[in-house]
C-alpha cells in the first residue's frame, strides 16, 4: 500500500515510515518543484519514497 501512496504523495508515504525528517524536507522541496517543473521531477520523489520503503522492509526482515 505504501508503493501505491508514494505515486501520489511521497512525502506522506515516507512520514508513514517514520522517517518524519526527511519527509519534512522532501515536502519542502516537493511543493514547489511540482510547480515549477510542471510536475517533471516527480517522479525523482517516487523513486525516493520507494527506496526509503524497500529499506525499511529490508531493516524489519533483518532485525534491526
Amino acid at each position: 500500500m505504501l508503493y501505491v501512496l508514494a505515486l501520489f504523495l511521497p512525502p506522506l508515504s515516507i512520514l508513514m515510515i517514520g522517517r518524519w525528517f526527511v519527509a519534512l524536507i522532501t515536502l519542502l522541496i516537493w511543493i514547489p518543484a511540482i510547480f515549477f517543473s510542471g510536475g517533471l521531477t516527480h517522479p525523482m520523489f517516487i523513486i525516493l519514497a520507494w527506496i526509503l520503503i524497500f529499506q525499511r522492509g529490508a531493516d524489519r526482515r533483518a532485525g534491526l
